[in-house]
């Protein structure tokens, strides 16, 4: 339907409706308009933000419709057509607003990011169905909206969340493996009313955390190469070489490789880029002892279910663990 095709994301504003020259009967509105020398009339009717058009041949008394036919191509199709697309897109520019996404669903969904995190849906392809919602501080992806029909009427939303939640929302109605995405890590969820607002908001506020980033990180040590497991027992200072992004006060975790396997100690940033002892390294960030673990508090089979699952170089903490061992430190 054209008039689907160009109101697709439109709210009518029904007090510019009617300045237009929209008139109430019941309840629907009704716009008529002579075109081609008043040999035709346009009829529009608009009821629950929805319209519909027709054209009379007023000397026949009959609809034409000709112009809704693609392969109809004529000169006189052609510009009945032109003409009735013409008074549809002059309504949409003075008598609406612009929604972001078709569904009514996904609009709210979108409205309630805007006003929690003041993220806006980005619509990075050439198209203006699918969008993403990225932490505005370091433009990690949390949410996508997409329109995965030919009609363009059925929306979903993918976030991220964890495996065993995954696995447990797949078997209710509404939900189905990521679309487009890594489907152990994504889930795909329906934007048709399905399923209520209220339980989707703490989905997309897990999938949120993912992107926070902290000024806490885990660094490796391979147990081979250095004497980590001593090296605090007679200073709790020490230096280790200079890793990118981290900085003068920011916290790291070390976490000690096999045989171990398990983090072992929490330190704190004193100086940065400070003269190396060591001839391979360039420079050096001096750490201090804050806290010891014992191997038993945090093996590596714990961390994975706090989403710390691959340790090969320095990383973030996930909120995840870093909320778990914070609790366990009260």
């Amino acid at each position: 339907m054209i008039e689907e095709e160009i109101f697709k994301k439109s709210i009518f504003l029904i007090d510019k409706c009617i300045s237009y020259g929209f008139q109430k009967e019941k309840d629907t509105y009704i716009y008529k308009k002579e075109i081609l020398n008043n040999s035709f009339e346009v009829i529009l009717k608009l009821k629950d933000n929805k319209i519909k058009g027709k054209i009379i041949d007023k000397e026949l008394g009959e609809e034409y419709l000709n112009y809704r036919i693609e392969n109809q191509i004529g000169e006189f199709v052609s510009t009945v057509r032109d003409e009735f697309i013409n008074i549809l897109e002059d309504i949409k520019n003075k008598c609406t607003m612009q929604n972001d996404f078709v569904s009514s669903q996904a609009n709210r969904i979108g409205q309630w990011i805007k006003e929690k995190y003041q993220d806006h849906p980005e619509f990075l392809w050439d198209d203006d169905k699918n969008a993403v919602f990225r932490n505005h501080q370091n433009k990690k992806w949390y949410g996508i909206i997409m329109n995965i029909n030919k009609n363009k009427s059925v929306e979903v939303m993918n976030v991220k969340l964890p495996p065993e939640e995954i696995n447990e929302l797949v078997n209710q109605k509404g939900f189905y493996r990521a679309y487009h995405m890594n489907k152990k890590y994504w889930i795909t969820f329906l934007l048709d009313d399905t399923i209520p607002d209220e339980k989707l908001y703490p989905l997309i506020d897990k999938s949120y955390q993912y992107t926070i980033e902290t000024k806490d990180w885990v660094i490796p040590a391979n147990p081979k190469y250095w004497d980590i497991i001593h090296c605090f027992d007679t200073k709790d200072i020490i230096d280790w070489k200079q890793i990118d992004k981290i900085e003068q006060n920011d916290y790291v975790y070390i976490y000690v490789g096999s045989p171990y396997s398990c983090m072992m100690y929490k330190c704190q940033v004193e100086e940065k880029d400070i003269p190396s002892p060591y001839p391979e390294f360039k420079t050096c960030m001096r750490i201090k002892l804050v806290k010891r673990y014992q191997e038993k508090d945090y093996p590596f089979e714990t961390l994975k279910k706090y989403d710390l699952r691959a340790i090969r170089g320095p990383r973030r903490m996930p909120i995840k663990l870093l909320k778990q061992m914070e609790k366990e430190a009260r």
